[in-house]
């Protein structure tokens, strides 16, 4: 494993070229995409055979792209950063290499060729992401890709009447998978006392939220001194919400000497400058097509009045009549206006609120619902706007248009996912014309304006400021 620098040189190489120049043939060119998606298969990844019957079992037939791209090059030591659109398997991508390496050295330790490691109980790969929704689904997919017990919220001691049952029906769970790599969830919200039992017992890869993985550190809860493996994954999302002092932080307590995975949908300029300081020099995989939006994603918008907006909701869900859609809203106010006003009409008394000021056993209620498919119609904030991954999602609609456009390519991606179709609806109003043509521009594709019967389209036309006045006082849009 190479040598790892805290102060990386320059990220010169940072671009499309580096794919490009890269001769490694798991690092496609665009040319050359399709052929990879229809031929190779995990096979030819380099795998040990126990791999690939854990991906068999799991209903993995064949790599994505990036899940194609980064295996081999993971496997081979490099520090990456790889850029992919939402639904294409980067979970994956960065789980099954770390898995399968951190298991090869833990059949070498047991066989008394890995020399004793001082401190083997410690983690050896810390993953951060943004949400506790998405630390929970992460570490599932983790322990499945393991050949683990997956463990659902319910299984926390806290919330059994007998927590010492609970905890040994825990440890002989974990004893029945010795051979597995062990991982665990640390995230706000849960019980951190049975956090500190679960690091205490020895964790393989820890998954965790940045603000959470700092309240161990500080407590020395976390011992970080043989982490190999550092994911970031979600990473624009980490920065937008407020992560980066946390995750600086974090990169500065871990070992220098480590692999260091950088996923993300969007690569702005602050997530470059991490990769400046703290990775040893990357290698862009991007996997973006043009169009930042899923092809599958059929991509419509409404223009109407806000006090319209209620009813043309309830007679779009009638008309579309989804199998899961998520209806996304601005505020966690709004949130839960709109939920109750679903819960008043006789089709949508099923739907069900996720937003932030929701204590987090009922957030993974309402999730673990919605997974089922027992809940259909899902009201939310972007606390799932990212990163969720919810296969059978027919619909999104955003209620509330997105203040940045990259959410609203984020919240798209919540449909269409692994190659299936999908479809999303935006209620826009006269005075969002702007916001509407900046997603456009993101996304490199117009909307096509759709109608209902009832409903006059309202006029979203730029307007002209007023004569003789300074366009910096105009109005409207």
């Amino acid at each position: 494993m190479p040598h790892f620098n805290s102060c990386p040189p320059q990220l010169n190489s940072l671009t499309s070229d580096t794919r490009k120049s890269n001769p490694h043939p798991a690092v496609p060119e665009n040319s050359t995409k399709r052929k990879v998606k229809q031929k190779l298969r995990f096979e030819a990844l380099g795998l040990s055979d126990r791999r690939l019957k854990i991906l068999d079992s799991v209903g993995y037939e064949k790599p994505t792209p990036i899940q194609a791209g980064l295996i081999p090059l993971v496997l081979e030591g490099m520090d990456l950063i790889g850029q992919a659109r939402t639904g294409t398997g980067k979970t994956a991508a960065f789980g099954i290499p770390i898995v399968e390496m951190l298991e090869a050295e833990k059949k070498q330790n047991a066989n008394g060729d890995g020399g004793g490691q001082k401190g083997s109980r410690h983690p050896k790969a810390i993953i951060l992401v943004p949400t506790r929704e998405l630390c929970l689904q992460v570490t599932q997919e983790i322990q499945r890709l393991s050949g683990a017990e997956v463990e659902e919220p319910g299984d926390d001691p806290q919330e059994s009447n007998d927590k010492n049952s609970a905890r040994n029906s825990k440890k002989q769970k974990n004893k029945a998978h010795s051979d597995s790599v062990k991982s665990v969830a640390i995230y706000g919200g849960k019980s951190i006392r049975w956090q500190i039992n679960r690091l205490r017992d020895g964790a393989d890869i820890v998954v965790g939220t940045p603000g959470r993985v700092i309240d161990h550190l500080q407590r020395a809860t976390l011992q970080v001194d043989n982490i190999q493996f550092v994911v970031l994954d979600e990473a624009d999302r980490m920065l937008d919400i407020g992560f980066r002092p946390d995750i600086e932080r974090i990169f500065r307590m871990l070992p220098e000497e480590r692999q260091s995975l950088l996923l993300s949908a969007t690569l702005p300029p602050p997530i470059l400058e991490i990769a400046k300081r703290f990775m040893f020099q990357p290698k862009l995989i991007n996997f973006s097509a043009q169009s930042v939006a899923a092809d599958t994603i059929d991509q419509f918008y409404f223009t109407v009045r806000e006090d319209q907006k209620d009813k043309l909701l309830i007679d779009l869900l009638d008309r579309e009549s989804p199998s899961q859609a998520i209806v996304f809203c601005r505020t966690r106010l709004g949130t839960q206006r709109l939920y109750r006003k679903l819960l008043k009409t006789e089709k949508y008394q099923d739907a069900r609120a996720i937003h932030g000021d929701m204590t987090q056993p009922n957030r993974d209620k309402v999730m673990a619902s919605f997974r089922k498919g027992t809940t259909r119609i899902l009201v939310a904030t972007d606390v799932v706007g990212r990163g969720i991954d919810v296969s059978h999602v027919s619909h999104i609609i955003n209620f509330d248009i997105p203040e940045l456009s990259d959410d609203y390519v984020h919240r798209v991606g919540r449909t269409g996912r692994m190659g299936r179709e999908g479809v999303a609806y935006s209620l826009v109003t006269p005075l969002q014309r702007s916001s509407l043509q900046q997603i456009e521009k993101r996304i490199n594709k117009e909307l096509i304006l759709d109608t209902l019967e009832g409903y006059e389209t309202a006029d979203v036309k730029v307007r002209k400021p007023a004569r003789g006045k300074s366009k910096r006082y105009r109005r409207g849009l």
